[in-house]
């Protein structure tokens, strides 16, 4: 049976992309789209796509959701994706999570609410199949090097700093690892800030500039060598879209919460 979908941020950069393969897969069904600003339009005519879809968008969660759906893909803006996930577990819906901007404290309440509801949630900053291969790498470097700052890299009108993708990646090399620093950040003289944010035990550094889309790089240090590590993503929601229904067809076999999509690739 074909996976029943709804997506939120159905006419977004990577929603857009995402709802097009939805459609046009045998493997899964588009049960409900939500798009604040595009609501009462026919999917197929808001996407501006040759794909056939009857159904027509409206502007709340909550609403798309009175059709039974297996999961609820988000992709929208960070001030709303926590309530539209926990709308979905509390209907008894699995949920994708593709929008960054989440803190720690958030996870740990959407995992608590899916445990107790019993479904699945998975999120990952970046569900690009290169991007869950830099975490992994960067994993394996922080056992054996034990000093590493993070560098994030996006368009300067990105909103959230540091990216989904980089918090993601500092608080998972904070798991691995005790990174070490030569000088403690609040011994700094100077602009402290200049150091970055403390996340995951790591600092990072986060940039917003035109030009860039989504780059991620960690950069780990030893006497008088470096390794970088490196992830730079194109104009194109393209690299997203395989992972993140890799995701959707997992999530509802799932119970709690699972982080990144390295998880269901190398765990």
């Amino acid at each position: 049976m074909s996976v029943r979908v709804c997506i939120a941020g159905v006419t977004g950069w990577t929603g857009k992309s995402v709802a097009e393969a939805v459609i046009g897969s045998d493997d899964f069904e588009l049960v409900g789209a939500v798009a604040r600003k595009s609501a009462g339009i026919p999917v197929s005519e808001a996407l501006e796509c040759n794909l056939t879809s009857d159904i027509t968008i409206v502007s709340e969660v909550h609403d798309a959701l009175k059709v039974p759906t297996d999961v609820l893909i988000d992709y929208t803006h960070p001030t709303v994706v926590k309530q539209h996930v926990i709308a979905a577990i509390q209907a008894g819906s699995a949920a994708v999570i593709g929008t960054s901007g989440l803190m720690a404290s958030d996870f740990q309440e959407i995992n608590e609410e899916a445990q107790k509801q019993q479904v699945g949630v998975i999120s990952a900053g970046n569900f690009s199949i290169t991007a869950a291969l830099l975490k992994h790498f960067s994993g394996i470097a922080a056992k054996y090097i034990p000093h590493w700052e993070i560098v994030d890299m996006a368009s300067a009108g990105k909103p959230d700093a540091p990216s989904g993708t980089a918090q993601e990646l500092s608080e998972y090399l904070g798991e691995v690892a005790q990174n070490e620093l030569a000088v403690a950040i609040p011994d700094t003289i100077g602009a402290v800030n200049a150091r970055g944010a403390t996340v995951g035990g790591a600092q990072v550094h986060s940039i917003r500039l035109p030009s860039y889309v989504i780059s991620v790089e960690s950069i780990f240090g030893l006497p008088e060598e470096r390794l970088s590590i490196r992830h730079d993503a194109g104009s194109s929601a393209q690299p997203y879209v395989g992972g993140t229904l890799l995701a959707a067809k997992e999530a509802p076999e799932r119970i709690g919460l699972i982080r990144g999509l390295d998880t269901l690739l190398f765990s």
